[in-house]
């Protein structure tokens, strides 16, 4: 599994990559089939009066992004909480995706084993390549993103996976950029071009 970590607002120590990459492999051990890149972004908040001190993972796993954040005024706590949380996902994630394709199994008996399934979400690119992010102005961040055409129950289920209240994706029916979002009151919203 290839591991990037990088810091903001502190220095990345040998021991602190050694403890963060320890803490991300022993969340990922069960899970090596399907991850295959974690991005981990360690920050800690300038402002003094504010003690907080971030771990954000960002796991690929088989074409899915699935993210978790924890901040607490301890950073190697945050590694902690941030690792347990990311654990916990990617069980959900992998008892979803067991599901689902075990039911397409019993339904289709022509269908492919699972191995053979796996192997073709593995072969695509997530990211363009060639695209680079770059950033125009301190409070723009641009991200790329290969969007595959998804169903709007398959982009709700991305959108448990990651801890944002809004999820961008394209919708397989009519291959139009579609958002999915948390309602405050509970429940889910699609916003579509008219």
């Amino acid at each position: 599994m290839k591991i990037l970590i990088h810091g903001k607002n502190l220095e990345l120590t040998g021991a602190l990559k050694e403890y963060t990459e320890a803490k991300i492999e022993k969340a990922t051990h069960h899970y090596k089939d399907i991850v295959k890149e974690a991005d981990i972004h360690l920050s800690i908040e300038k402002n003094p009066r504010v003690s907080f001190q971030t771990a954000e993972v960002t796991i690929f796993a088989n074409g899915t992004v699935i993210r978790a954040e924890e901040k607490t005024e301890n950073l190697y706590s945050s590694i902690d909480l941030v690792s347990n949380k990311l654990c916990r996902k990617l069980r959900k994630y992998k008892e979803r995706n067991n599901k689902t394709i075990h039911n397409k199994q019993f339904k289709n008996k022509d269908s492919l084993p699972i191995e053979s399934m796996e192997s073709n979400f593995l072969d695509k690119a997530f990211f363009k390549e060639g695209t680079e992010a770059s950033l125009p102005e301190p409070s723009i961040k641009n991200k790329y993103f290969e969007m595959t055409p998804i169903s709007s129950d398959e982009a709700r289920k991305q959108l448990d996976l990651i801890d944002h209240d809004f999820y961008v994706f394209r919708n397989k029916k009519n291959n139009e950029l579609q958002v999915i979002y948390k309602r405050n009151h509970g429940g889910y919203g699609l916003i579509q071009s008219k």
